[in-house]
């Protein structure tokens, strides 16, 4: 992330539970120095260290850390995380906040993990989907490559996707393709969601304007039969599965003749993980 953006996310969020006054149980405790382990309580993939980090140094610049294991890697039950030491008072007052964000996106990248597992040895590539938290995409989206996934778009500017409702406000496929290519930068992508053979059919008269073919929520038989229509036509194109993908489904598609598939589940389904934060010692 750049720089910036993260420290401008981390104020904001602290501004939150800090509010005006700051944290009163802890203010009296200004000046000290305390050291703290970071433990794992459950079996996870770690990631969000820097994130953590910055929290804490947002309230002591002076703060250090040092950690057994980097982001990507696999944190076992009870295993001491991180030794830090740091005011006792910034310790203490960014502690949730820097928790909740370090369970939060170990949580999505350990589920990111699980189904990049599925298409180890696959030629095809996970992608994650613009169904983030509000004010957390860029940490979010952070946390499915650290799980093994790529990034899909990362909003509505850096890439066009003519979905469903574009497709019935234009009036069809070929006059929202050709519409959207007269206005954007001659570098962007545009991809195509289509749902039906006729669909597919319209998006193959344009085909030399589109990118990416997205099949969402195809039947499975259907797939390698519209991917040979689109490659047919233009090799080029790259075509994407959405829609409905379990670790199951994962595991009977991955052999099929798509580039990318995408699921949101990598993000809206991932469940936070069991971090917690201990004082050992006063600092002599």
């Amino acid at each position: 992330m750049n720089p910036l953006n993260l420290k401008e996310l981390i104020v904001n969020f602290l501004s939150e539970d800090l509010g005006i006054t700051g944290d009163w149980s802890s203010l009296p405790l200004k000046g000290k120095r305390l050291i703290g382990k970071v433990i794992g309580k459950e079996e996870f993939i770690l990631c969000g260290a820097q994130v953590f980090e910055e929290v804490i140094k947002t309230l002591d610049g002076t703060a250090t850390f040092k950690w057994s294991l980097k982001d990507g890697g696999h944190v076992k039950e009870g295993q001491t995380l991180c030794r830090l030491e740091a005011d006792a008072y910034a310790l203490l007052a960014a502690e949730r906040t820097a928790l909740n964000l370090l369970q939060r996106l170990s949580g999505v990248a350990t589920n990111t993990r699980e189904y990049a597992e599925v298409l180890k040895g696959s030629s095809v590539k996970l992608l994650d989907t613009r169904k983030t938290t509000p004010g957390l995409r860029a940490l979010e989206k952070y946390a499915t490559r650290v799980g093994g996934a790529l990034n899909h778009r990362f909003g509505l500017f850096d890439a066009v996707m003519i979905k469903d409702n574009h497709i019935r406000g234009y009036g069809g496929v070929k006059e929202a393709v050709k519409k959207v290519r007269e206005l954007i930068p001659a570098t962007m992508k545009v991809e195509v969601e289509v749902e039906s053979w006729q669909e597919l059919k319209e998006a193959i008269e344009v085909l030399e304007l589109i990118d990416i073919v997205m099949l969402d929520n195809w039947p499975e038989e259907d797939v390698e039969e519209a991917v040979r229509e689109i490659k047919g036509r233009r090799r080029e194109v790259k075509v994407e599965l959405s829609g409905g993908i379990t670790k199951e489904k994962l595991k009977r598609i991955r052999e099929l003749p798509i580039d990318y598939v995408s699921t949101s589940k990598l993000i809206t389904a991932a469940k936070w993980v069991d971090i917690s934060l201990e004082v050992e010692v006063e600092h002599p």
